[in-house]
C-alpha cells in the first residue's frame, strides 16, 4: 500500500500510527497492494478555505475526503497489469478540530482522529451515509475497522 502521509499544521498527532491505520483500512477492505491514497493533516484555516470551497460551507470542520474514483463498498477493483496503481484520493484532517469536538463529545483524542481517517478512508472506498442503511453499513464497518488497531470511539 502507498499512503502518502503529510502533516501541514502543529497540533499534535501520531503520524506514523495514522498512516499506518490508513494501510490497514485498505487491506482490509481487500485493495490491491499497490493502491494509493494520501493523508493530509492541515491547520484550521486551510480546512476551512476547503470546506468553503469544495462543500460550500463556511469555517473549518474536522474530515474532508475528495473520491478520485466511484467505488462500491466491498469491492474493490483489480489490478490491470500495464495500468498505473489505483489511486483511490485525498483524506484531510484537521487535529485541532477534531481535539474541539473530541473534548466536547469527552472521547478520547487519537481515538476520535482514527475513527475520522476511518471514516474518510471509507468514503474514498465508495461508502456513504445518505440514508439509514447506508449509515448503520457504514458505522459498523467503522468499528470494526478501529477494533482491528484496538481503539474505539463511541
Amino acid at each position: 500500500m502507498n499512503v502518502f502521509y503529510s502533516d501541514e499544521q502543529g497540533h499534535p498527532a501520531d503520524g506514523e500510527s495514522l498512516r499506518s491505520f490508513a494501510e490497514r483500512v485498505l487491506v482490509a477492505e481487500g485493495f490491491p497492494s499497490e493502491t494509493e491514497v494520501a493523508v493530509y493533516l492541515v491547520d484550521a484555516l486551510e480546512m476551512a478555505t476547503y470546506n468553503e470551497r469544495f462543500m460550500d460551507r463556511k469555517g473549518p470542520t474536522d474530515v474532508l475526503a475528495f473520491p478520485t474514483e466511484t467505488l462500491v463498498p466491498g469491492d474493490p477493483p483489480r489490478p490491470v497489469p500495464g495500468e498505473p496503481p489505483l489511486n483511490l484520493g485525498d483524506v484531510f484532517l484537521c487535529p485541532v478540530e477534531v481535539a474541539r469536538r473530541a473534548r466536547e463529545e469527552n472521547i478520547p483524542y487519537e481515538d476520535f482522529l482514527h475513527f475520522l481517517l476511518a471514516h474518510g478512508m471509507l468514503h474514498l472506498l465508495g461508502y456513504e451515509h445518505d440514508d439509514d442503511a447506508a449509515g448503520e453499513a457504514m458505522e459498523r464497518r467503522e468499528d470494526e475497522l478501529l477494533g482491528l488497531i484496538g481503539r474505539s470511539w463511541s
